[in-house]
């Protein structure tokens, strides 16, 4: 239990920091920050799994049309996800992100009753209607749907979706994600580079060296969130994963000063209602079923 808190905690604070890692390169594009890090995920996971020697229970994974499709379907989704992450980190929407993964657990609950017929308890419901309030609120104060917020809740929910259909090691299931869409994202810098667009060159020679980290950033926590869930029960993973846009909110307000309005106070206080509502009702559990009397059972049985 100790050790299975202590990576959640790791993987948990390393996305909730992840803005400072990408404000490192804010004087370069969002798309050539992407195919860097695909790029260095690429070979950072390569290299762990031929340490590792999982190289061949990597090929081996790759089996049947519908993984394949998943796993095609996974690389493009989490693609997104990542490219609206960082332009979003680095135009000045820190918050919006943290509100985004806010209620990504909510959609993704919401996904389950749709597309995987899960049932909801009362409770749950509740939380998903404090959620969409909190949204709302948003919505009309400015004038416009937090898109950025939306848009990453959407894409990571239905990569979690997807993941669902291929059940692979964390580490396996990011290196064909990342792999399906490599060549794609050095075509890109290659492109750049034959043309003199890229803005890499901008860095300095430390930031170069720490953008070549990108793999490392990007697969560590996932492999710390793999041994804690194996560690852990599912209503404690569930309870702890907002530690991470949790810590993301207060580095935007306190950190990179974007403002935190009465609105922003209002909405956010209807998500973490919901959260907490959320977490409540998913922690409680059912009650048992009454043992049945022997002369019932007896009856039942005849």
């Amino acid at each position: 239990m100790r050790r299975g808190i202590l990576y959640a905690i790791a993987a948990y604070m390393s996305w909730g920091l992840l803005p400072l890692y990408w404000k490192l390169f804010q004087s370069m594009g969002a798309w050539e920050i992407l195919a860097h890090r695909i790029v260095w995920s690429v070979m950072f996971v390569a290299i762990a799994l031929m340490v590792t020697k999982r190289l061949r229970q990597m090929w081996g994974a790759m089996s049947g049309a519908k993984v394949k499709g998943a796993l095609i379907l996974c690389s493009l989704i989490i693609s997104v996800n990542w490219l609206i992450y960082i332009w979003a980190v680095n135009n000045g929407n820190v918050m919006e992100t943290s509100l985004g993964y806010y209620i990504n657990p909510l959609i993704s609950v919401l996904f389950g009753v749709i597309f995987l017929k899960e049932k909801l308890r009362a409770g749950q419901w509740v939380a998903l209607g404090l959620a969409t309030i909190g949204v709302s609120v948003i919505t009309f104060e400015y004038g416009r749907v937090p898109w950025i917020a939306i848009s990453l809740a959407l894409t990571f929910a239905l990569y979690g979706l997807a993941k669902k259909v291929v059940k692979l090691d964390a580490m396996i299931g990011l290196a064909w994600e990342t792999l399906f869409v490599a060549p794609i994202a050095l075509g890109y810098l290659i492109t750049l580079q034959v043309g003199g667009n890229e803005t890499v060159t901008l860095l300095n020679s430390w930031q170069i060296v720490m953008l070549t980290l990108a793999g490392v950033c990007t697969a560590l926590p996932l492999y710390w969130f793999a041994q804690a869930a194996k560690n852990l029960p599912l209503y404690m993973i569930g309870f702890m994963q907002y530690l991470s846009p949790t810590i993301t909110l207060l580095m935007a307000v306190f950190l990179f000063d974007e403002p935190f309005t009465t609105t922003h106070l209002i909405s956010f206080a209807f998500i973490w209602g919901s959260v907490i509502v959320f977490t409540a009702t998913t922690m409680r559990k059912k009650p048992a079923p009454r043992p049945m009397k022997a002369e019932l059972a007896m009856k039942k049985q005849a």
